[in-house]
């Protein structure tokens, strides 16, 4: 049967905060029965909560009915316990834990709360279902592992918040029922009741806000904002997730860099005390593609990209020679090393690149014995292969892979991903290694063939860079934008841009999107509106929080540093979210709905 707390049950501190000094001391600790240890006359309980464990010490002969109690417990109740802190005896001291010198000798004792037995164990890297793990979120949310992943969430929070009040940001909170966009991901649309018809949308960023905000004089704004999209789903990606969102007035690109590598050396200093060297390198978009082939570049590793096409733009073999002459490439990645794959593992690579578009992979493998062996040198002149060899110097031990297409997005997409699986596969990269970057000049728009349009590569707000105005009308496609990434490990830490101040330049953008005056008077005309009231220069960034987090933590899956994640799906496993409404609920909003067969 439980029991109750009364006014004298307060907790002395908490259970892994116990050491040596308090020996003597008479203290009360609460929390759960991590594990149960009967020796006959003496029993141990293991007692945990989110700081650590400390152990209980029940004789049979204490008073109270404490023994039969202790004896009744089970992994996971919920106890309440006072006693007296002693010294272990020498044999058994436990240096694995910090409170592995003392012991509680019991004498109160309470069950607070029982436990059934958990569907899994409540331990470090329990080799768990994530289904399962994910459908009992609040006990996997016990483990000690996740406990401080969410606990590390919050320091990390706090640093960024102290780091900006310090530098003159203001924290404002802005709204999460909002007008829905037209540009970006989908929406999640929320039905007004007392506008029939009409909807809100949750927001995908607090974009148009902050730069209002900008406008309102606030000068330095921060945010650690709650965001949503309706896209599909990655190990890095969920339907709603938390920003770091950032504005500055009267600032250049330049100036937002600076403030935001002084955030990176405080969070890496007193978060992981390490010391970064800035300014951080930077890197143009084209470069960082040409070199890397990704806008989000690894450099812990090289393997970087090689371009042949000029050496191979009269070759014969035509998987090369049908690519350069469709106006395509052909690149190379050198594996230091790497001729000790075998062929069976580069067959596994083809099928890699394949998931990226490329037709295929050609290979050289130059063997430390100075042999060879290739699946196209024999299409290719000596001096062809030659080349090849020089241009990647490619040594005896290596592996050169080679891509070929007529789309230098595929070259690019597949190598770029290449590189790094491999990277990851031959453990090049080391734990604990931290390498940032910044990417610039990213091109202000991209092209769908699909829909026979441009679209924003960041968003439709972002300043283009003052030289390339010019090409605004007649060639889009080559005008860059102010826009730069923080990238760190080859993932986008986060992204921003110098935004549009000027009315003009915004209805120009508007319109080389393919917005009518009457369109984008209707979904942004309260932007424009207010550019006419003097809007200062002004930029902004966010970091990807739960990103960030990962990154740190130096976990794959953010899901891992989120206390309550959506799956693949983006469904909740808990709760069921999203469910069904009731009928009176979509009767009250005017809304039917259609079920598909």
């Amino acid at each position: 049967m439980s029991e109750l707390l009364d006014k004298n049950d307060k907790r002395t501190k908490y259970c892994g905060e116990f050491s040596a000094e308090d020996i003597g001391k008479k203290v009360c600790v609460m929390g759960w029965c991590h594990k149960q240890r009967d020796l006959g006359s003496l029993i141990f309980i293991d007692l945990r909560d989110r700081s650590g464990i400390v152990q209980l010490a029940i004789d049979e002969n204490s008073p109270d009915g404490i023994y039969e109690k202790a004896f009744r417990t089970r992994s996971e109740y919920v106890i309440c316990a006072k006693g007296t802190v002693r010294a272990r005896g020498e044999a058994a001291v436990n240096r694995n834990i910090p409170t592995g010198e003392i012991e509680i000798a019991v004498e109160e004792y309470k069950i607070l709360s029982s436990s059934q037995t958990p569907p899994f164990a409540i331990t470090e890297n329990s080799d768990v279902r994530p289904e399962l793990r994910l459908k009992h979120r609040y006990l996997d949310l016990r483990r000690p592992d996740m406990q401080n992943r969410i606990m590390a969430r919050s320091r990390i929070a706090k640093i960024a918040r102290d780091y900006f009040e310090e530098n003159g940001f203001i924290e404002i909170e802005t709204p999460n029922l909002v007008k829905p966009t037209p540009e970006g991901a989908r929406d999640y649309l929320v039905p007004s009741r007392v506008h029939p018809g009409s909807f809100y949308a949750l927001p995908q960023s607090p974009q148009l806000y902050k730069q209002l905000l900008m406008l309102s004089g606030f000068d330095r704004y921060i945010q650690i904002a709650r965001c949503y999209r309706d896209e599909d789903l990655r190990a890095d990606r969920q339907p709603e997730f938390t920003q770091i969102d950032e504005e500055m007035s009267f600032v250049t690109q330049d100036d937002v860099i600076a403030v935001n590598e002084g955030f990176l050396k405080k969070l890496f200093r007193e978060f992981l005390g390490k010391e970064i060297e800035t300014p951080l390198p930077r890197l143009t978009y084209a470069e960082a593609m040409e070199r890397f082939g990704s806008d989000k570049p690894d450099l812990r590793f090289g393997y970087e990209l090689k371009n042949l096409t000029e050496i191979l733009s009269g070759c014969q073999f035509k998987v090369f020679s049908d690519a350069i002459n469709d106006g395509g490439s052909v690149r190379a990645i050198k594996i230091d090393g790497g001729a000790k794959f075998s062929r069976k593992e580069i067959d596994l690579f083809t099928d890699f690149v394949r998931t990226y578009k490329a037709k295929g992979l050609a290979w050289y493998k130059y063997a430390e014995d100075g042999t060879f062996s290739s699946s196209y040198a024999k299409f290719l002149s000596d001096s062809e292969n030659a080349a090849i060899l020089k241009a990647t110097e490619a040594a005896p031990g290596d592996l050169v892979l080679i891509v070929a297409d007529r789309k230098n997005s595929v070259v690019f997409d597949s190598l770029g991903a290449l590189r790094r699986e491999i990277a990851f596969k031959t453990g090049v990269i080391k734990p604990g290694e931290y390498k940032m970057l910044w990417v610039t000049e990213f091109p202000l728009l991209e092209y769908d063939e699909e829909d026979k349009r441009f679209y924003a590569m960041h968003h439709p707000f972002t300043m283009p860079m003052e030289e390339d105005l010019q090409y605004l009308d007649t060639a889009p496609e080559r005008v860059r934008a102010i826009a730069y990434d923080i990238v760190i490990n080859g993932m986008e830490a986060g992204g921003g841009s110098v935004r549009i101040h000027v009315p003009e330049i915004q209805q120009k953008m508007f319109s080389v999107l393919g917005m009518k005056k009457e369109e984008y008077e209707e979904k942004f005309g309260f932007l424009l509106e207010a550019y006419k009231y003097g809007a200062p220069p002004h930029a902004g960034l966010a970091f990807g929080f739960d990103r960030l987090v990962s990154l740190l933590l130096e976990i794959d899956d953010i899901r891992d540093v989120i206390a309550f994640p959506k799956v693949q799906n983006a469904s909740e496993l808990m709760t069921g979210a999203p469910s069904p409404a009731d009928e009176k609920a979509l009767s009250e909003l005017g809304i039917s709905v259609k079920t598909e067969e």
